[in-house]
Parts: C-alpha cells; sequence; structure tokens
C-alpha cells in the first residue's frame, strides 16, 4: 500500500466516521464560520478550564476535506492544554501553505499534507482550524 493510499483512508475513515460529533451541553464557547467559497460550515464547540481543552464537539455539513480536518483537530486537541492546541493549529495551517514544519507532532493530521497542492481545497481544510483560533482569541492568522 501506497503512503498516499493510506492518507485517504485515514480521510475517508473521519470523514465517514467523524470523531466528537455532535453538541456540547455544557461548552464554555461555541464557533460557527462558513466558507462562502465552497460553502463549508461548521460549528464548533469548547468545554475550556483551566487553560485546557477539556472536550470539544462540532457539528458541520461540507466536503471529505472539510469534515476529516475537523474530526481530527477535535482528537488532537481534546485534553490539551490551549496554548498547546493553538501550536497545532499554527503548525498545521503552515503544512497545509507548504512550507515546511515538523508533521510529527499532527500525527493522522500529517494526511491533510497534500491539499497544500490544491490552493482552492485549503480553507476547507483550515474551516475548523479558523474556528479554533477564533473561539481562544487568537485568530491573527485567521484570513490566511
Amino acid at each position: 500500500m501506497q503512503l498516499d493510499d493510506l492518507y485517504r483512508q485515514v480521510i475517508m475513515d473521519h470523514y465517514q466516521r467523524p470523531r466528537n460529533l455532535g453538541e456540547l451541553e455544557h461548552g464554555t464557547v461555541t464557533v460557527d464560520l462558513r466558507n462562502p467559497s465552497c460553502g463549508d460550515e461548521i460549528r464548533l464547540q469548547l468545554l475550556v478550564e483551566d487553560g485546557v481543552v477539556k472536550d470539544v464537539r462540532f457539528r458541520g455539513a461540507g466536503c471529505s476535506i472539510s469534515m476529516s480536518s475537523a474530526s481530527m483537530m477535535t482528537e488532537a486537541i481534546k485534553g490539551k492544554p490551549v496554548d498547546e492546541a493553538l501550536r497545532l493549529s499554527h503548525t498545521f495551517r503552515a503544512m497545509i501553505r507548504g512550507e515546511d514544519v515538523d508533521t510529527e507532532p499532527l500525527g493522522d493530521l500529517e494526511a491533510l499534507q497534500g491539499v497544500s497542492k490544491f490552493p482552492a481545497r485549503v480553507k476547507c481544510a483550515t474551516l475548523a482550524w479558523q474556528a479554533l483560533e477564533r473561539a481562544v482569541g487568537s485568530d491573527e492568522d485567521a484570513s490566511r
């Protein structure tokens, strides 16, 4: 099996069986975002306590890239301190922009690295991450 095939399987697994899909009954912050260029939508809810992402859920509608990225992101940030979640976000977004980064901390998210070759899909892959950055008050990169 080639690496590209494995990455496709990871993306499709998260698209078909998204992790952390749903609503948080007692979330501390909710962010709704839409990608006007393709219609992807996401509602991201976080429960942040003592600077840690204790729980996270999302709901959305969109392409496989957008929804699988949201699913993988929620797995990656759950239980992490907010500053670590933001570092992951900046690393992920740099990877998607085609920058040379250490992808090891990203885990399964590395499967989305190929999106950098398709500029029209970059916004799909980063929508959930933009929501995260807005949710925790760090959206300086949100326009990228």
